[in-house]
């Protein structure tokens, strides 16, 4: 009788094993996430021999170097990194289907074929012919651009030690697979297997290397988090796909700053950077209209202009409605709880619709005050006066506290033509070298409302 197989029960969210099936992940909460895998003996010398590797040395010992990157020569996509590419790196990019994942990196390719390095595009969803098509689109035709369409592992590994590429992308990491695992591709055991093998060949070749992954119903980046512990830089695209606008953050880098963010607008011919978002975002708002109001936010080190939409309205449902778009829903709650506390304003049966102009999302506390003023003006039926720009964060008492970078705000605003500046008094002190701008410096809720309304 043959032996039976043992079985090994692993979470396709999180990645928990366990040596049984359940209906609930104890680690991250998901249900029906458990697939079955082979177990597999235990690893290493039966002679019980430690495996010896590298020597550790001196950190004082080591000599640094500037590391070289690779500029792309796509002004956007570089900042989000840092400064460009650093080589033997790998870099992830996550985003909802369609928006934009593989015409950006396709077009990446392009412009650094195009400066005659040699890159490697290699699509486990699209055959060559379709990659061929979507490039002439994209104008992406060089002969130091090469495209593969596969999905085995091993035939990865092979092409690329063989063409020794300067850049490889691998779209997408959900379909690659070793065909010696039984389990399908797409499963945690498959991506875990890809990836770690993925990194070696970058870190031993020195080539840089994007993987594109799909994302999660919750817009998470599916498969194993190890996944993004275990690259250099997480990238996500996001964006509303019926809107023009499309935007790149990091949401970890090694090699640069966190939260950076490049701004991409869709047309015809595949993504056209945004030099100047803020004049963008602002192009299209609407003078004197009640409930709308313009902040200031930061994006990393980038100043971006954003206008803050709110609409309060009579509810004839028992329940009032509260619909936000672009912001923390929970942030504008507690601002809501605020207002009624300590403006005395009535809230209660009254629906709430919050947006951000352009299918931007804000989830730094700077746009509290933005948030407040646009439902006051909605509330009230009263513009706010032509040229204001506004930022700070609203504390439970209705106290207006400080945030970070005052000064780059106030410039970016200058720049923009806003005659009126209306800030957080303790960042007055901050901003005093800028001349062009009046400066309003406030400390409570209630001071704001009786400058504006």
């Amino acid at each position: 009788m043959a032996k039976k197989e043992k079985l090994l029960f692993r979470c396709n969210s999180c990645g928990y094993k366990t040596l049984q099936w359940m209906g609930k992940c104890p680690e991250c909460g998901d249900w029906d996430s458990f697939i079955a895998e082979k177990r597999h003996g235990k690893s290493g010398s039966s002679s019980g021999v430690a495996h010896i590797g590298n020597k550790p040395v001196p950190i004082h010992s080591i000599e640094l170097q500037k590391e070289p990157r690779i500029c792309t020569g796509i002004t956007e996509f570089d900042r989000v990194l840092g400064g460009g590419i650093v080589e033997a790196s790998l870099i992830l990019i996550g985003g909802d289907p369609g928006i934009g994942k593989s015409t950006l990196m396709l077009q990446v390719l392009s412009t650094l074929a195009q400066s005659g390095r040699k890159v490697l595009y290699i699509s486990g969803e699209e055959s060559v012919r379709q990659i061929k098509m979507r490039g002439k689109r994209l104008d992406a035709d060089s002969t130091s651009m090469l495209v593969a369409s596969e999905t085995d592992i091993d035939s990865i590994l092979y092409m690329i030690e063989t063409e020794k590429p300067e850049v490889v992308v691998v779209d997408s990491i959900q379909t690659v697979y070793n065909p010696e695992i039984s389990s399908t591709p797409g499963s945690v055991t498959q991506i875990r297997e890809a990836s770690v093998r993925l990194m070696n060949v970058a870190k031993e070749t020195g080539t840089p290397l994007f993987l594109v992954g799909h994302v999660t119903k919750v817009g998470a980046i599916a498969g194993p988090r190890i996944m993004e512990h275990m690259v250099d830089t997480v990238l996500y695209f996001e964006g509303d796909r019926s809107h023009i606008f499309r935007i790149l953050r990091a949401v970890k880098n090694r090699f640069g700053s966190t939260n950076e963010i490049g701004v991409f607008e869709m047309k015809g011919k595949g993504l056209e950077q945004v030099p100047n978002p803020s004049a963008l975002f602002l192009s299209e708002r609407s003078v004197n209209a009640p409930g709308s109001v313009v902040i200031a936010s930061m994006e990393g080190t980038r100043t971006i202009l954003v206008e803050i939409q709110g609409l309060a309205s009579n509810s004839g449902l028992g329940t009032p409605r509260r619909t936000v778009l672009g912001l923390d829903p929970n942030r504008v709650a507690l601002i809501v709880a605020v207002m009624e506390k300590r403006l005395g304003i009535n809230l209660s049966g009254i629906d709430i619709f919050m947006n951000v102009a352009g299918g931007v999302k804000v989830t730094e506390p700077a746009a509290d005050l933005g948030i407040a003023v646009a439902l006051v003006s909605s509330f009230l039926d009263r513009p706010v006066p032509q040229g204001v720009i506004l930022f700070g964060e609203i504390g439970l008492t209705g106290e207006i506290r400080a945030v970070s970078h005052a000064d780059m705000r106030i410039k970016e605003a200058d720049k923009m033509g806003f005659s009126k500046g209306i800030i957080p008094g303790n960042s007055m002190k901050r901003t005093l070298d800028i001349k062009g701008i009046e400066m309003i410096g406030i400390r409570s809720l209630k001071q704001i409302m009786g400058i504006l309304f």
